[in-house]
């Protein structure tokens, strides 16, 4: 199975009924799902995904991390080679965000087929990525 990477934006979106990106993007996970491919999200998107569930207390936090559980098939540790690449993303690309440079890096290190975002200033940096809009 390939992998997929799914990003903060995209991860919340499924989540989140009341999220623009709701439809689309459980659209999106779920069309990768039925095509096989694994849904893998670094250890970063996992934390970004929990900061606003731990503002509203633990019992919100641990029904996030279920569901997260439920949904994605791997978290990958951001190891030396994912840094490395992300150092090189953000030295090439100044204006990108390191979690964002993790997510990509995490795409190339997993040699994966796609990496979904909402995030339209992705577009260009890899050929893996793809852009989950609403109404798509």
């Amino acid at each position: 199975m390939a992998a997929v990477v799914v990003d903060t934006s995209v991860l919340l979106g499924v989540l989140d009924p009341d999220d623009a990106l709701h439809s689309a993007a459980r659209a999106a996970v779920m069309d990768q799902r039925s095509s096989g491919h694994t849904l893998v999200i670094p250890s970063s998107v996992l934390a970004e995904s929990l900061v606003g569930a731990i503002r509203q207390g633990t019992a919100v936090a641990q029904r996030v991390e279920n569901a997260i559980d439920i949904l994605i098939d791997e978290i990958c540790p951001i190891d030396r080679a994912i840094a490395r690449e992300a150092a090189n993303l953000r030295g090439q690309i100044p204006a990108i965000r390191l979690p964002d440079a993790l997510v990509i890096a995490t795409g190339r290190a997993a040699d994966a087929v796609a990496v979904l975002t909402g995030c339209k200033r992705w577009q260009g940096i890899d050929h893996r990525i793809k852009l989950v809009t609403p109404g798509a």
